[in-house]
């Protein structure tokens, strides 16, 4: 009887192996689980940085102020009335000649 009941629990054991740790098993299962969890967190992040580019791109290819900003901001661009001022710290020696923008047409 204790011989039976000893195979029995070998053979109960060896079929839960491939359960527990085989290769669709519980541990690889949850380990699925966490890299699906996290790629859906990237992919969240990804998805809001493009729609924030969406809504950039609209703006510039609608509006005419988005266009202005980026000119002034990135190019260092501005209107024909407009005057270049740039001050600064006591510290900061000027050098050379001022740089001077140029205008937007």
């Amino acid at each position: 009887m204790r011989l039976l009941f000893l195979t029995l629990l070998a053979l109960f054991l060896l079929i839960q192996y491939p359960l527990w740790f085989g290769q669709g098993g519980w541990f690889a299962v949850w380990e699925l689980e966490q890299k699906v969890a996290e790629q859906r967190s990237v992919n969240e992040g990804i998805r809001q940085r493009n729609m924030a580019m969406e809504a950039e791109v609209e703006d510039l290819r609608v509006g005419t102020q988005a266009i202005e900003e980026r000119a002034r901001t990135d190019l260092g661009l501005m209107l024909d009335k407009e005057v270049y001022v740039q001050i600064l710290p006591p510290e900061v020696p000027p050098k050379g000649p001022a740089q001077v923008a140029t205008p937007i047409r």
